[in-house]
C-alpha cells in the first residue's frame, strides 16, 4: 500500500508533462490564448519544476519528506483546482507555476521514503522497477487521455481530473507513511537555495526560449550557488553526493534528453508528416510507451540481482539502435518503418530507468536520500528540457532532413553514454554489482 501511494505521487508530476499538450489548441481557443502564451502553459509547469527540484529534496532531508510530500500533494491539488477556474492565460500559467512547485516537493519526496522503506538493495531495486513503471505509465497516458477527455468535454477536467486523486493520496500518506526523524543537526542551506532556483530555472528557460538574458543570469546565479556551497557548513549539494552520483546522473540526463525529446519530435512527425490528429497520434506512441511501463517492474528485478550496470548498458545499445533508425524514414515511410524506432526507444528506456535512478540512489546514507533524489531528478529534467529544445530546434528547418540529424545525435549521445557507464570507476553505484 505504501508503495501504491508513493507512485501515485510520481503519477501525477509525470501525467502533467504530457497531459495538456493536445489540449492546447482548446485551451488556446477558450482563453483566447496566442502561441506563446500557449508554450507557457507547458513550460511555466517545466521551468518552475526543474528550478526547485534540488530546494524539494533538501527541504525534505530537514523537514522530513512526509511532512515535504504531503505539502507537495496541498500545493498541487490546490493548484489544480485553480487551473480549472483560470479565466486568463496569465492566470492559467501562473496556476500552473503553482503545480510545478507542488511537484518538485513530491518528486524527491517520494523517491526519499521510497528508498529508506526499502533498505535492502534487491527489495530497493524492484519498488523503484514499479515506481518507474508508474513514471511511464503516466507518459503514455497523458497524451492519450488528455486527448479523450478534450474530445468529450474540455479542457477544464483535464486539470481537475488531478484533485481527487490528490486528495486521497494525502489522505493514505498521512495514514500509512511513518512520519520520519529529523536529521539531527542539518539546516537549511538559505544560500544555496536563493541560488540554486534561479540558476536552474533562468537556465531551462533559457534553453527552452532561447533567451541571451536568462543566460547570463543563470550563469551568474550558477557561480554564485557554487561559491556559497564551497564555504557552507551544510551544503545544498553535498560533494560526496556529487561524487557518488556523477555517472548515473549524466546517463539520467542524456536518458530524458533523447527520451523525452524524441517524444516531441516523434509527435510532430505522426501529424505534420502523417497527417494523424491528436488523439490518433497519441495511441501511435503506444508502441514506445508499452514496453516502457511494462519492463520497468522486470528492469527492477533484474537490477536486484546483477546490478544496474548491465541493465543501463544494454537500455543505451538498445535505445541507440532504435533512435539510430530515423535516418531510414522519409516523406513516404509508412508506419511500420516507425516502429523499430518507437520499440527501441520503448524497450531501452524501460531497462535504463529503474537502473539509473537505482544507480543515484544506492548507497546514499538515509540522510542524505532527498538531495540524492532531488539531483537525479533535476538531472532527469533537466536533460528532458534540453532534448525538448535542441531536438525541436533540429526538425525546425527541413523536418526530413531534421528528423534524420536529431536520429545522428540522440543516438551518439547514447553511445557516449555507454562509454561513460563502462569506464565508471567500481565505487560508483553505476558499476555496483547486485
Amino acid at each position: 500500500m505504501l508503495l501504491f501511494i508513493l507512485c501515485a505521487g510520481m503519477f501525477l508530476v509525470q501525467l502533467d508533462v504530457t497531459v495538456v499538450n493536445v489540449a492546447l489548441p482548446a485551451i488556446g481557443t477558450g482563453l483566447h490564448a496566442g502561441l506563446a502564451a500557449q508554450q507557457w502553459v507547458v513550460d511555466g509547469y517545466a521551468v518552475t519544476l526543474a528550478a526547485f527540484l534540488l530546494t524539494g529534496g533538501a527541504l525534505g532531508d530537514v523537514f522530513g519528506h512526509r511532512r515535504v510530500v504531503l505539502a507537495g500533494f496541498a500545493l498541487f491539488g490546490t493548484a489544480s483546482a485553480a487551473c480549472g477556474l483560470a479565466t486568463t492565460a496569465p492566470l492559467l500559467v501562473a496556476a500552473r507555476a503553482g503545480q510545478g512547485l507542488g511537484a518538485a516537493l513530491l518528486l524527491p519526496g517520494t523517491l526519499a521514503v521510497l528508498t529508506n522503506a526499502y533498505p535492502g538493495h534487491a527489495e530497493r531495486a524492484r519498488a523503484l522497477g514499479i515506481w518507474a513503471g508508474v513514471s511511464a505509465l503516466a507518459l503514455a497516458a497523458g497524451p492519450v487521455l488528455g486527448g479523450a477527455i478534450v474530445a468529450v468535454a474540455s479542457w477544464r477536467p483535464v486539470f481537475w481530473l488531478n484533485v481527487p486523486v490528490v486528495l486521497a493520496a494525502a489522505f493514505a500518506t498521512r495514514r500509512l507513511v511513518p512520519r520520519g526523524e529529523r536529521v539531527p543537526g542539518r539546516r537549511i542551506d538559505v544560500a544555496g537555495v536563493a541560488t540554486a532556483a534561479p540558476a536552474l530555472g533562468a537556465g531551462v528557460y533559457a534553453v527552452i526560449d532561447r533567451n541571451v538574458v536568462a543566460g547570463i543570469v543563470a550563469a551568474g546565479a550558477l557561480a554564485a550557488f557554487l561559491a556559497v556551497e564551497r564555504r557552507s557548513p551544510d551544503p545544498m549539494l553535498p560533494p560526496d553526493v556529487v561524487r557518488r552520483t556523477l555517472s548515473p546522473n549524466f546517463v539520467a540526463a542524456a536518458m530524458n534528453f533523447t527520451g523525452i525529446g524524441a517524444i516531441l519530435v516523434l509527435t510532430l512527425y505522426l501529424q505534420g508528416v502523417r497527417h494523424a490528429g491528436p488523439l490518433e497520434a497519441g495511441l501511435g506512441l503506444l508502441p514506445l510507451f508499452g514496453p516502457l511501463s511494462l519492463l520497468a517492474p522486470v528492469a527492477g528485478r533484474l537490477t536486484g540481482r546483477f546490478g544496474p550496470r548491465p541493465l543501463i548498458v544494454a537500455g543505451l545499445a538498445l535505445g541507440a539502435l532504435g533512435i539510430l533508425n530515423l535516418v531510414l524514414l522519409n516523406e513516404r515511410s509508412g508506419y511500420a518503418a516507425l516502429l523499430p524506432t518507437l520499440l527501441g526507444l520503448g524497450t531501452g528506456m524501460g531497462l535504463l530507468t529503474t537502473a539509473v535512478v537505482t544507480a543515484a540512489v544506492d548507497g546514499i546514507p538515509p540522510e542524505r536520500a532527498g538531495v540524492a533524489s532531488g539531483v537525479n531528478n533535476t538531472a532527469r529534467q533537466a536533460g528532458g528540457a534540453l532534448g525538448v529544445a535542441v531536438l525541436g530546434a533540429v526538425v525546425g528547418g527541413p523536418f526530413i532532413t531534421g528528423l534524420h540529424e536529431v536520429g545522428l545525435i540522440a543516438g551518439t549521445l547514447w553511445l557516449v553514454a555507454i562509454g561513460v557507464t563502462v569506464c565508471a570507476p567500481r565505487d560508483n553505484p553505476v558499476a555496483r554489482a547486485g
